[in-house]
């Protein structure tokens, strides 16, 4: 790691997380703030790159800014009992199993969907059909997983 003090640009460059998100991740409490220089520039440390790669593996592995923000708070006192950690990740692994059965049932669905069409007109088109009616679908257990980041879901990380 780093040892010279980084700007927040060569944070970024370092970690590939954007100066925004860094900057995001300081307001809402997640990144400690730096250490400023004389003209008031931020300054990291290798604290900062250790403590945002933590936040950036979380992030890629699904979990919630309050998910992390507990598990940060575990490892910043890393002698008690790591029972709720598991606790966190077992619910993080119960949360991608649902979204994975119900991909799952989306994709069946999808094949199904496909395979009827007979690739005429609209009219008689199968993919439109059953997209017009949910009562054609085979299962009815494929609502699509929502997604931080959807048309219907904000990301949890982004600015409000």
């Amino acid at each position: 790691m780093t040892q010279a003090p980084l700007s927040i640009g060569h944070l970024a460059r370092e970690t590939g997380c954007k100066v925004q998100t860094i900057r995001y991740y300081e307001d809402i409490g997640l990144m400690p703030a730096p250490l400023r220089s004389a003209g008031n520039q931020r300054r990291y440390g290798p604290a900062h790159v250790a403590r945002l790669a933590f936040i950036r593996h979380s992030r890629e592995l699904g979990f919630s800014l309050d998910a992390i923000r507990e598990l940060l708070s575990l490892a910043d006192d890393p002698d008690q009992p790591c029972d709720a950690a598991d606790r966190i990740a077992r619910a993080q692994l119960a949360a991608v199993e649902t979204r994975l059965a119900r991909l799952q049932a989306l994709k069946l669905e999808l094949e199904r969907m496909v395979a009827c069409c007979q690739g005429g007109r609209i009219a008689e088109c199968r993919v439109i059909e059953v997209l017009a009616d949910h009562n054609e679908c085979l299962h009815k257990d494929h609502t699509a997983p929502i997604r931080e980041g959807s048309v219907d879901t904000p990301p949890s990380d982004a600015p409000r």
